[in-house]
């Protein structure tokens, strides 16, 4: 995917979005170039949106090729966590990058944060060299008690060229 495009400095783009009108124009920039798909005309954006849905495959029920819609990324977004389960701000994936509300303004965003940090941000170099990882959890986190939180079954996200 676009994969010279997705690279440390659109990581920093979306990090420093808020308070970095250069930033912004960046990160606009990658979002709307167009890529060739399997000989098809299609935009940044498209691209990790799908790659987003596919992720939630399964809870989604997206099908291949589904781009996440802003309802998609804001059903999922509590499900991130970093290195372990917990929501403490260093752990809970939206909370530690300060995205306190999705909505139809930023999920695709956040989105992009998610996967350009897989692809070559914190979360893959912290992966190549300490072994943490991007985890899935429950699809309710915030409504579950600390026993279910404690017995809930997590995925891991794994990126190519991750540690096993």
């Amino acid at each position: 995917m676009a994969n010279t495009l997705i690279d440390r400095r659109f990581y920093d783009a979306i990090v420093n979005f808020e308070g970095s009108e250069a930033a912004q124009d960046y990160y606009y920039s990658v979002m709307n170039a167009e890529m060739d798909r399997d000989g098809k005309k299609d935009t940044v954006r498209n691209m990790i949106l799908r790659v987003y849905s596919m992720l939630f495959c399964d809870d989604l029920g997206a099908l291949p090729g589904q781009i996440a819609g802003p309802d998609d990324v804001v059903a999922t977004a509590d499900r991130l966590h970093t290195g372990t389960m917990g929501f403490d701000r260093q752990h809970w994936y939206r909370m530690q990058h300060h995205f306190p509300v999705i909505d139809d303004d930023n999920y695709d965003r956040f989105a992009a944060l998610v996967i350009s940090d897989l692809n070559a941000g914190p979360l893959h170099e912290a992966a190549l060299n300490d072994g943490d990882m991007l985890l899935v959890g429950a699809p309710d986190p915030l409504h579950m008690t600390q026993e279910q939180l404690e017995k809930q079954e997590v995925r891991v996200v794994r990126m190519k060229g991750d540690v096993q």
